[in-house]
């Protein structure tokens, strides 16, 4: 009989994301199988001085953290340093896909097709009248870094835009304002490293009482439906698939991701953001994704951690 793996399971932390973060974490907790691995929690707005003394008994991290300090590669230099395998991205990827305005440029070097948008830093001088101009309303106004759709408006006169600005303010330094694409809604999940291979699209309706896919119709039972595959045509889906494995390469993503994307009317794809370390209660997207793919929630993260350890021993 194998040895027991002991997995130190990350979750909570100090975001503005902490309460998703400790739900997934522990659904996780409740999925992992407890005849394959020793499971020990911690809260790295608690327990970094724990989980540093037991770094070397630890075989391998599960990082169930959202936002900033954890998803963003904070957490994932930390696990380097003590030399402990993790799932997902390493630091590049972590930090280039949290970084809102850094994905967009890398999108745009790999010829991916994102909304037209413009960057402020807090002190900057918002002319309204060019970013109409540049930009035209609806405008998506959301922080640079952070998830949830947390800090995000959408702003459909100038003289709402100001008042957006300061709302995404509250979260980050340095905002964007982008181009409100009108259109189908969907995500992409990808698993793998090297090869990295695409999972089936959901497509994300949110009920009538929601103007955009916001924390509450994230997280609201029922706020919204979630269809899978995709109700989209089957070249539109290889497109997208597509779009989702490059985008995940463009950011140096590893291990897995899930990317938004909207179809437009004339069936363009644009590239929203891609997400390093998605929703991971059983009924999150990417793990619904996995299950229509033929993986359980506790098969998925057995896949996890065995591309979390490839990875690190490829790196060491």
């Amino acid at each position: 009989m194998m040895k027991k793996l002991t997995i130190a399971l990350l979750m909570g932390g100090a975001s503005s994301e902490r309460e998703v973060s400790l739900k997934s974490g522990n659904q996780v907790y409740n999925a992992l199988d407890k005849e394959k691995y020793n499971v020990v929690r911690y809260d790295p707005k608690e327990d970094l001085p724990k989980l540093i003394a037991d770094a070397p008994k630890i075989d391998a991290a599960m990082v169930i953290l959202h936002g900033r300090y954890g998803e963003d590669g904070t957490v994932q230099g930390l696990l380097e340093l003590l030399g402990i395998p993790y799932q997902g991205s390493g630091v590049l990827g972590s930090a280039a896909a949290m970084n809102k305005l850094a994905s967009k440029k890398l999108y745009e070097q790999a010829d991916i097709l994102v909304p037209p948008y413009l960057a402020f830093h807090k002190n900057d001088t918002i002319d309204i009248d060019i970013c109409d101009l540049q930009i035209g309303f609806p405008i998506v106004v959301k922080p640079v870094e952070g998830g949830s759709s947390i800090g995000m408006s959408i702003v459909s006169n100038k003289k709402d835009l100001q008042v957006a600005a300061q709302k995404a303010f509250e979260y980050d330094h340095t905002i964007v304002f982008e181009k409100y694409i009108k259109g189908t809604e969907i995500t992409g999940g990808v698993i793998g490293n090297n090869e990295p291979e695409p999972l089936p699209l959901i497509e994300i309706v949110p009920g009538k009482d929601y103007s955009f896919f916001d924390y509450e119709a994230k997280y609201k039972a029922g706020a919204t439906q979630e269809i899978c595959p995709a109700g989209i045509n089957h070249s539109q889906t290889v497109k997208a698939q597509s779009l989702a494995v490059k985008a995940h390469q463009a950011l140096f993503c590893k291990g897995y991701s899930r990317t938004d994307m909207i179809v437009n009317s004339e069936g363009e794809i644009f590239v929203l953001e891609t997400n390093t370390i998605p929703g991971m209660t059983p009924t999150s997207l990417l793990p619904q994704a996995a299950q229509v793919h033929g993986l359980s929630f506790s098969k998925l993260l057995d896949r996890l951690i065995e591309l979390g350890i490839e990875e690190h021993g490829r790196r060491a």
